[in-house]
């Protein structure tokens, strides 16, 4: 990366979340849980280290002490390097009254406080995706094609084609045009130059991932000349190629996820527990980092049998069988308890004996004896008592209750709750 030292990264956290909700709700999107042990957050990160790019600012807004909190914890460098992961904060200051409007204008804002730091690119990443790239190929071929913008882009189908950022790139590789989220009317005319087996597939379409190189000098160009622009997708990129500026794609064919709805983390999240998962978390080259907790390791019943699961740090676990599921750090899980398709997030500590003498009004911290969950998400610190019943399923509608609410058919116990021995939801 001789040429690409001079690059900073900025990491957008995301606004309110609103579709992820309620695991939102008491935190920002980067933030949610993934794969047991990790956080969103660490997914973009690891891309930056495994990359070699490693000066990172994480913009921050909504909800955002858990992510801070957990950034603190996990990034640290030694004192003899210029490595860092950083934190911006939303702020309201002099000529700046308002906070992020959007993702271009939390760039924007951002600006003043890179004066300090010698760079050349700046990359944008956004938390809340899951994918493992190459940074260092991407940004080598921005600075090889002296291009002013880059955008990593995937071939999409026609389905998929119509919620993203669509570009028409030429044979050199450099878009002609971008248009935000095109109706299907319109799409025969914004056929690009894919691979075969990406045609073969139907994905004749190249959408924007929301990952950007620019030029220090371009950005601040555009920043100058459109005061009024808050996002990157609707504004700044379509006027960047109207304006004749050289903006590159660079075209990703592995795995990658918006994580932006309920069912689309539920899916991700499960799909880690296939024997060939599309995204890799065993990996030598492309580790994915988090917070070292010193954890003891999971223990289980000798008659508990488990199935294509994920069980991270620390569990309890009594459990009649745990099946398609990932079990979160901490969790624990009573006698003759069936768990299926689920994602359990687990517990921040341990009760001590005294906890549990004091409030015997209330089960143990975790999920109680013969219960039985299936497609569901059960968020941190929950008191399940025991015979409790809850099955998600297609027929259940969306619907919110104190401790829970259901959103496409998936049943999401909130963080904290308490649900009563007996409980039957979804039957």
């Amino acid at each position: 990366m001789d040429k690409l030292i001079k690059i900073v990264c900025l990491i957008l956290g995301g606004g309110a979340g609103s579709r992820l909700y309620p695991l939102t709700s008491l935190r920002s999107k980067p933030a949610v849980p993934i794969a047991g042990k990790y956080r969103l957050i660490d997914i973009p990160i690891s891309n930056c280290l495994n990359s070699g790019i490693k000066r990172i600012f994480v913009l921050t807004q909504y909800n955002s002490a858990s992510l801070n909190q957990h950034i603190k914890n996990t990034y640290h460098f030694d004192n003899f390097s210029y490595s860092f992961v950083d934190i911006i904060a939303a702020e309201q200051r002099p000529g700046s009254e308002k906070w992020f409007q959007g993702t271009s204008d939390a760039v924007k804002q951002t600006m003043p406080h890179l004066n300090g730091h010698d760079y050349d690119y700046v990359m944008i990443l956004s938390g809340d995706q899951l994918y493992q790239m190459d940074l260092c190929e991407f940004a080598n071929q921005h600075a090889e094609s002296e291009a002013d913008i880059s955008i990593a882009t995937i071939p999409v189908n026609a389905h998929d084609a119509t919620g993203f950022g669509i570009m028409k790139v030429n044979d050199t590789g450099f878009i002609d045009k971008f248009i935000e989220k095109p109706n299907s009317d319109v799409l025969k005319d914004w056929v690009s130059p894919v691979s075969e087996r990406d045609a073969a597939q139907g994905k004749n379409y190249l959408a924007s991932m929301g990952i950007y190189i620019f030029n220090k000098s371009v950005l601040k160009k555009m920043f100058e000349e459109y005061p009024n622009f808050t996002d990157f997708g609707k504004e700044i990129i379509p006027t960047a190629i109207t304006n004749g500026m050289k903006v590159k794609g660079y075209n990703y064919n592995g795995y990658w996820t918006d994580i932006g709805t309920i069912k689309s983390y539920f899916d991700a999240n499960l799909e880690l527990t296939d024997n060939l998962p599309p995204f890799n978390l065993f990996d030598n080259q492309k580790v994915i980092y988090t917070r070292a907790r010193m954890l003891p390791p999971a223990k289980f019943s000798s008659s508990t049998t488990i199935r294509g699961s994920i069980i991270a740090d620390g569990c309890i676990i009594n459990a009649d069988s745990i099946t398609r599921s990932i079990i979160g750090n901490r969790s624990r899980i009573g006698l003759g308890t069936e768990i299926k398709n689920c994602i359990i997030f687990g517990n921040d500590y341990y009760q001590s004996i005294q906890d549990l003498l004091e409030n015997k009004e209330m089960p143990p911290m975790g999920i109680g004896d013969n219960c039985y969950l299936e497609n569901c998400i059960v968020d941190k610190d929950i008191y399940m008592g025991g015979n409790v019943k809850i099955r998600g399923h297609a027929a259940l509608p969306d619907q919110e209750k104190e401790g829970y609410c259901v959103k496409d058919g998936i049943v999401i116990i909130k963080k904290g709750a308490y649900i009563k021995a007996g409980t039957v939801i979804g039957f």
